[in-house]
């Protein structure tokens, strides 16, 4: 275990630029996971961390919490950092932090040569919190594969895993995605939403294994996506209503699936 005081200390220095800056995180292939559940979904689905960071308040005394001595309690201690005093700080970006911040390997798993099994593509997805929203309900309606576009929100910075709430680690989640070319590789039919020439959800006859995809909140899914789709699928609704958060389309969508074709 290894414990710092100070804010000159070098692994202290590199764990804060790994949480402020994106950029390095991305160049050294590793994400920061803040929190109680994030980090005991890691534990759950991936495994160990390659730092377990703790506020040694936490674990000491008056502020201790069971919580993350639990949390502790999983980890090898020469994979912990306790850090004295307010130095969890600098690390956290929530206010009223729980004192654990995990550094893991960003997962990149290779493309599949052939897409076999039910997915969804996000096309050009930017807000983080839609994209973290999206990744929480395929995980709950049991879509374990999900391709995003190269213009889609990061999967795995921090606002997009607060959202998840821990969603990521059960899914195979295939980032900077050109989803034009994974067309090629698609061994499954293609269901896209969209406004136009599209039929009702409801009266939809739905391939029992399918590739859904979803478009930017503002542009909807591509023309090229459109026009290679099996089926056009839109979300009835009001006249005078907008459109629906592409997060809420996510949700109605793939539950809409898990009825007809999941017993329970």
């Amino acid at each position: 275990m290894k414990r710092i005081a100070s804010r000159d200390n070098p692994l202290f220095k590199s764990l804060r630029k790994l949480t402020q800056a994106s950029q390095a995180r991305r160049e050294a292939g590793l994400s920061v996971l803040e929190g109680v559940h994030l980090c005991q979904a890691y534990l759950q689905w991936r495994g160990l961390p390659r730092h377990a960071v703790f506020d040694a308040r936490r674990l000491e005394g008056e502020r201790a919490s069971a919580e993350v001595m639990a949390l502790r309690d999983q980890v090898p201690a020469d994979r912990q950092v306790w850090l004295d005093g307010n130095l969890i700080d600098d690390l956290e970006h929530v206010q009223a932090g729980q004192g654990v911040v995990f550094v893991v390997e960003t997962p990149a798993p290779p493309l599949p040569e052939r897409v076999t099994q039910g997915c969804v593509l996000l096309d050009r997805v930017q807000d983080p919190g839609n994209v973290g929203a999206i990744l929480r309900t395929c995980a709950a309606a049991g879509v374990r594969h999900v391709f995003l576009s190269d213009e889609t929100a990061f999967a795995w910075s921090p606002k997009v895993l607060r959202s998840g709430q821990g969603a990521h680690f059960s899914l195979t989640i295939h980032e900077r995605v050109d989803l034009r070319a994974l067309l090629a590789r698609l061994d499954l039919p293609l269901v896209a939403t969209t406004l136009d020439d599209a039929v009702g959800l409801y009266q939809a006859a739905l391939p029992r294994h399918c590739a859904w995809v979803f478009g930017n909140e503002g542009q909807g899914v591509r023309a090229e996506l459109q026009a290679a789709a099996a089926l056009r699928v839109r979300i009835p609704q009001e006249p005078a209503a907008e459109s629906l958060n592409v997060g809420a389309a996510v949700a109605v969508c793939l539950f809409e699936h898990r009825r007809r074709f999941v017993p329970g």
